[in-house]
């Protein structure tokens, strides 16, 4: 097959002769994928895979027309072995180029009809002509023919336009295509996040070093602060409300007056001049708002409303983002998810967990009792039809085992995953450590099934509610000790899926930092955090 760029070799006469004699008929619009008679029965020519090539490198094939049919035109031929012309055939040329000169200047011809001139001139060898080849074309007036080149000049035109053209769209676009895939990616911009406490700690207490984001969450470009005197360099300030709330006030200074007591030491050693207009900078400042300017402030809370304190006491608008467990918060964090299996090794690991440690039927583990919550009820309704061992500090709990908690909870068939309160989305490590890292077949107490589905396979757990009674639920549980093969179906989702334990107090201050650099500068503030959380 010859090539479709560059020079290529020029056909002998004989072979000229055979490929116009022996080409097959093709009907009009073959070999552009158009539907005709010369596709038909699988002896068409179907559209070659350089049909759609930009106009520049579609400008070396020419469709002439050949016996009716279309087809790809030939390149100039050299005259010393291009087909014998009779005179009437020159004659006519000669009384032809008048008129195609005439509609060259006028520039009426579509390209494809100067592609069929171009070819019904005479061809011009790409060596020294004949006489009577020179005579015939100096006869024929051609002209255009580039000296000491085997092409026309309205070829090299229409090629040059079409690559000036398409450099000209490529550049235009060009800020409009995707980036490289072996690109290197824009760094993420370095973003401050200061946490204002230590959750749970004790204020003024030494403050642990923060993590790396990058190593432990793949998250780059965080800059974690505990001091607070880098209270201005920080894009993101961090509050958890249980020790916003507990204890004396203990928030931000206004950042216009932080600014201003720093301008008043400088006043000390400055003019009068200098002094007024640092003070009157000063005075702008501070009459600018309460924080840094692009400040966030983030409420994060990982308690349910029931053991929230102090909600309604917060000022509407104090904060621009919540971080918490539901799903509706600006940075959601929740206790755990599922994530899709790569790895054998991935915990909890194992298909199933083996029935032989199996030695307990029920196990609870549970640090706050108190005898009003829903959970301790049904407990005492379950525990009259089947045994529950009970772990922990209060109620009729025994210590926990040296073993520790999941190798206890790994002794047993069943968990009760029962929350302190039931609220929307408040599914704790109850569910995700305590029962499935641990091995054991989670029965759930807490929001309704359909919220646990939308985290979790829905044959992964059982739910109190599935059930109308505490002593149906024992009835069931006592089943499935007997059947091995059914308790075990409640363990599939390990073939697909592995357990992420969510780390406190890391992994939210690295969301943070995460949040901020894909926000970008995007203005919120919520207006009434306590009717969001309390619904």
């Amino acid at each position: 097959m010859r090539r479709l760029w560059g020079a290529p070799r020029e056909p002998s006469g004989a072979e000229w002769e055979k490929e116009w004699t022996e080409a097959p008929q093709e009907a009009p619009g073959a070999w552009s994928g158009l539907p005709g008679p010369g596709r038909s029965g699988g002896k068409g020519w179907a559209a070659p895979g350089w049909a759609s090539w930009p106009a520049h490198l579609a400008l070396v094939a020419r469709p002439t027309q050949h016996s009716g049919g279309a087809g790809l035109g030939p390149w100039p031929l050299d005259s010393r072995t291009a087909p014998s012309r009779s005179r009437a055939s020159g004659e006519r040329q000669r009384r032809l180029e008048p008129q195609r000169q005439h509609e060259s200047r006028c520039g009426s011809s579509t390209p494809a009809e100067a592609w069929r001139a171009e070819a019904a001139l005479p061809v011009r060898a790409m060596g020294v002509p004949s006489g009577s080849q020179a005579a015939a074309a100096a006869a024929g007036g051609r002209r255009g023919w580039r000296r000491g080149r085997g092409l026309p000049w309205t070829i090299w035109a229409l090629a040059a336009a079409g690559l000036t053209c398409t450099a000209l769209i490529t550049y235009a676009c060009w800020g409009q295509l995707p980036p490289l895939r072996w690109a290197s990616p824009t760094p993420p911009r370095p973003v401050g996040v200061l946490l204002w406490w230590e959750p749970f700690g004790r204020r003024g207490g030494a403050a642990r070093p923060p993590p790396d984001c990058r190593l432990r969450f793949n998250i780059s470009g965080c800059r974690l602060l505990t001091d607070r005197a880098t209270y201005g360099e920080a894009q993101a300030v961090l509050f958890h409300h249980r020790d916003l709330v507990k204890g004396p006030p203990d928030w931000p200074p206004p950042w216009g007056v932080q600014a201003r007591a720093a301008e008043e030491l400088e006043l000390r050693v400055l003019d009068y001049e200098e002094a007024a207009a640092a003070a009157a900078a000063a005075e702008a400042l501070a009459t600018s708002g309460s924080r840094p300017p692009g400040q966030r402030w983030v409420w994060m809370n990982f308690e349910s409303p029931s053991h929230s304190p102090g909600l309604r006491s917060l000022a509407s608008n104090l904060f621009n983002w919540t971080l918490s467990y539901r799903t509706d918060s600006d940075v959601f964090v929740p206790y755990g998810y599922l994530y899709p299996r790569s790895h054998p090794g991935e915990k909890p690991s194992g298909l199933a967990p083996p029935l032989s440690r199996k030695q307990g039927l029920v196990a609870w583990v549970v640090s706050h009792w108190d005898e009003r919550q829903a959970r301790v009820r049904y407990y005492h309704q379950l525990s009259q039809h089947v045994a529950v061992d009970v772990f922990g500090r209060g109620g009729p709990g025994q210590p926990v085992p040296e073993s520790g908690l999941l190798h206890t909870v790994a002794r047993y068939k069943f968990y009760l995953a029962f929350e302190n309160s039931q609220h929307l989305d408040y599914i704790t490590e109850k569910l995700w450590r305590n029962a499935l890292l641990a091995g054991a077949v989670p029965v759930v107490l807490g929001p309704d099934r359909a919220n646990y589905e939308r985290f979790m396979p829905r044959g992964a757990f059982i739910h109190v509610d599935d059930f109308p009674s505490a002593s149906s639920l024992a009835t069931y549980l006592l089943f499935l000790d007997r059947n091995p093969a059914v308790y075990l179906r409640y363990f599939h989702w390990r073939r697909s899926y592995a357990v992420h334990i969510t780390s406190f107090w890391d992994e939210p201050w690295c969301r943070v930092c995460q949040a901020v650099q894909r926000a970008g500068d995007r203005p919120k503030s919520i207006r009434n955090l306590a009717s969001w959380f309390e619904r």
